[in-house]
């Protein structure tokens, strides 16, 4: 049986959603940076092994991310799914683990990288909104993008409210493109996403919201 990883930072609603999807593998530990994460009680509520590693004990990036990259490749995963883990990974961590990488981000890139993605959609008057799923490169939110799922922009929104329908977005793609990967469907070739068995619009499988 296939493995998987998941990183959080915090609550964890998309780990919980990856968790509850019954994919097609074991989901072998729950890592976090932050000892206060509430994602890890969660985890563990599940019986799945969890640990921290914080990275305020580390004297640098590099030094926290090989640590990491330890506790990571001891449990020798398939898969490692990023889900509100809010660290920039340095380019030794996502080159070990290159083609297993994935993060979801709330925006539709390559538009609004980054932080406060709802307030730049906002600034920015754009129409649609929503999440992508890509693989982790070394360029921050710049990996080839797999999946994207968009919602509208209502008016009267603010950040919360555009958040909550983009987050309920988020927690239908991901476990949906997890899958891919856990069942062999999904590789990084020759830096693209290439998805067997999938229509693929302009690079990216673009997926309706639902009703």
């Amino acid at each position: 049986m296939k493995r998987y990883v998941i990183l959080i930072s915090g609550r964890g609603s998309n780990m919980e959603s990856l968790l509850d999807a019954g994919l097609p593998g074991a989901c072998a530990a729950v890592i976090s940076n932050r000892a206060d994460a509430a994602g890890l009680a969660f985890a563990a509520s599940r019986g799945i092994v969890t640990h921290v590693i914080d990275h305020r004990g580390f004297a640098s990036r590099e030094d926290f991310d090989s640590a990491l990259a330890a506790e990571v490749g001891r449990h020798a995963p398939d898969l490692i799914l990023l889900a509100g883990f809010m660290r920039i990974l340095t380019d030794g961590f996502v080159r070990r683990f290159e083609g297993r990488l994935l993060n979801i981000h709330p925006s539709l890139l390559p538009a609004f990288p980054g932080i406060k993605t709802h307030a730049q959609a906002l600034a920015a008057g754009v129409r649609l909104h929503g999440c992508s799923v890509h693989f982790v490169t070394p360029a921050l939110d710049g990996g080839p993008i797999i999946a994207q799922a968009a919602v509208p922009v209502q008016a009267g929104d603010d950040e919360a409210s555009l958040g909550r329908r983009v987050l309920a977005e988020e927690h239908r793609l991901y476990p949906r493109v997890a899958r891919w990967l856990l069942e062999g469907r999904l590789h990084l070739v020759a830096g693209r996403a290439q998805l067997v068995g999938e229509i693929a619009v302009g690079g990216a499988l673009h997926v309706p919201q639902t009703e």
